[in-house]
């Protein structure tokens, strides 16, 4: 698409935490020209996504269009577009609008979910990725409490206020918290014909306990909030089948309107020639640099990379790690530059935390550890520092604010996903006679 110039071009793929961090970093140099390329055109703050799920946020809290967060920096370019491949021979990606050649490739483009060789099942389970999937889970955990309103059939009303989620990290225990928190103190309000406290949830988790990377201790303490919630925990229980009606787990069956995926993922693939080898879930194994082997122009961070710490494990799939990595990326091409050797990425653990419900949460940071209320108005600080503007900072603040002291969650509107109004016609309607 675009010829090279005397400046050296870093092409940025995913406008994520990598990838805008590293933008950042390379801004407004006069010595490099910088082009980023998304598949959307607004960086997404993907850790208060269950919010926008469980109505507690709207998307715009949590999302910013890449161009008004880059406008300050003269020397990037942001593109709306998909890459369809990686020529590193050639040092050019391959787009959907073209060829874009580059001097540095950064790959960042993040992860979807893996439903083990069963992604037929992705249809009645959602997963939470993006704002779209956030909206239809929000819309069926809606639609099935109204519907659970409207039948007169005590089986069929079981089966609608019962909802399955699957995977038992910090995504799954905070939807499952969510829905727990607003069937008991907000939609029990609401509803004459069905009482929302009778909603069964159940998280069931393939490992012997929730929460597998926090501390034992914690994680017990996140099971007895959750349970307080009525959520029901059920571990060492491997999901066999998805279907309209529910979960089959080994020979139980449990009936359900509503399933949520939170049980794996795995890196977006981009085709390539760089012969790079990738982890169990896709993930490319990079340098301590986080470049491919053989290919020091090319670095891979956030969700893609897979770089083991200390420990032998690979570093997690979090907004931390992300933004470390971006940070290392841009200011090892600022080395590179300056003709400086290159050293090898550290990550600094900030610890990590999850959230259950107003004044339940678990927070560790090293040997630190502590839950209920310190714990949850830490994580609500953490996550409006990382907030990426002061807008968002203040309406989330205020929206939270108001949920706090009255259980109110945002607007729970049903959004039909049929937007025509012919939806049968090919053509345009005649005007009636006169």
């Amino acid at each position: 698409m675009q010829g090279r110039n005397c400046k050296k071009r870093v092409v940025i793929v995913g406008g994520g935490f990598t990838g805008l961090r590293a933008a950042r970093i390379l801004g407004n140099r006069d010595d490099l020209d910088i082009v980023l390329i998304d598949r959307r055109n607004y960086h997404l703050f993907q850790p208060l996504l269950y919010q926008v799920a469980m109505s507690a946020l709207d998307e715009g809290d949590i999302a910013a269009p890449l161009r008004n967060m880059l406008a300050n920096y003269n020397n990037i370019t942001v593109y709306k577009g998909i890459v369809e491949r990686v020529n590193a021979e050639s040092k050019t990606v391959t787009t959907d609008f073209g060829e874009v050649a580059y001097d540095y490739l950064i790959l960042a483009c993040g992860v979807r979910h893996h439903y083990f060789g069963n992604n037929g099942w992705e249809q009645y389970a959602p997963g939470l990725k993006t704002i779209s999937q956030a909206k239809e889970i929000r819309r069926r955990v809606l639609e099935a409490y109204e519907a659970a309103e409207r039948t007169n059939d005590p089986v069929e009303r079981k089966k609608l206020l019962t909802f399955v989620i699957v995977g038992g990290g910090p995504t799954g225990v905070e939807l499952a918290g969510s829905i727990g928190e607003m069937s008991r103190y907000t939609l029990s309000k609401l509803y004459r014909q069905i009482d929302p406290k009778l909603t069964r949830i159940f998280i069931v988790e393939a490992a012997p306990r929730i929460l597998g990377t926090f501390d034992r201790n914690l994680a017990s303490k996140a099971t007895r909030s959750l349970e307080q919630l009525g959520v029901q925990i059920w571990t060492n229980s491997m999901v066999s089948d998805v279907d309209e009606n529910g979960v089959q787990i080994g020979n139980e069956r449990i009936e359900a309107a509503t399933v949520l995926w939170a049980a794996g993922v795995t890196a977006i693939a981009i085709p390539n020639d760089m012969g790079a080898e990738t982890d169990r879930i896709g993930r490319f194994v990079v340098e301590g640099d986080l470049s491919i082997p053989g290919h020091p122009e090319i670095f891979v961070g956030g969700d893609q990379a897979c770089l083991l710490n200390e420990a032998g494990k690979p570093l997690p799939g979090m907004a931390p790690v992300a933004i470390q990595e971006g940070h290392f990326i841009g200011k090892t091409i600022l080395r590179d530059l300056k003709g400086k050797e290159r050293k090898p990425f550290k990550y600094t653990d900030k610890g990590q935390m999850a959230t259950i419900g107003k004044n339940r949460a678990i927070v560790e940071i090293g040997n630190i550890q502590f839950d209920g209320a310190p714990a949850w108005f830490t994580w609500l600080l953490v996550h409006i520092y990382y907030l990426t503007s002061f807008k968002h900072r203040v309406f989330v603040l205020m929206q939270w604010g108001w949920s706090y002291f009255t259980f109110g969650f945002g607007a729970r509107l049903i959004v039909n996903r049929e937007w025509r109004f012919y939806p049968d016609s090919n053509t345009c309607p005649k005007d009636p006679p006169l």
